[in-house]
């Protein structure tokens, strides 16, 4: 996955394609972030769908690094409320490692991504926030 692919992915994340950000995964992926894990194009649907009823997130990306067989990226994730998210809704969906946000705050986390590819697909995803 190099720079243009990449580049390619976070618009389709951007713009809530769903469909498209997936098709860049391999047949059996695995996702894993905040204690939520992500194997079927139908529960990355059902995660995004949930959490962007209550946020409009956007990621820019600030370095990048590719190989064969891996993609790092570091960048700035934008999370904006849209709507209130209380530690009731997150807790009823076990996103315990979610922080709750009201409409009109704005978080911005700096995440270090790294995705694992096989064939050029991306295979896991896992990511870290640096304080």
């Amino acid at each position: 996955m190099n720079r243009q692919d990449y580049d390619r992915y976070v618009e389709a994340f951007n713009a809530r394609d769903y469909d498209a950000v997936f098709d860049f995964y391999g047949p059996n992926p695995r996702m894993a972030f905040f204690g939520v894990e992500i194997t079927t194009r139908e529960q990355l649907r059902e995660f995004y769908t949930f959490l962007h009823t209550y946020v409009r997130e956007t990621v820019r990306v600030e370095r990048f690094a590719h190989s064969d067989n891996l993609t790092a990226v570091e960048g700035i994730v934008r999370v904006e409320g849209i709507a209130d998210l209380t530690p009731e809704e997150l807790k009823a969906r076990n996103l315990d490692e979610f922080f709750p946000i009201r409409k009109g705050e704005v978080q911005e986390m700096r995440q270090y991504i790294h995705y694992h590819l096989k064939d050029g697909k991306i295979e896991s995803v896992g990511c870290a926030i640096v304080p």
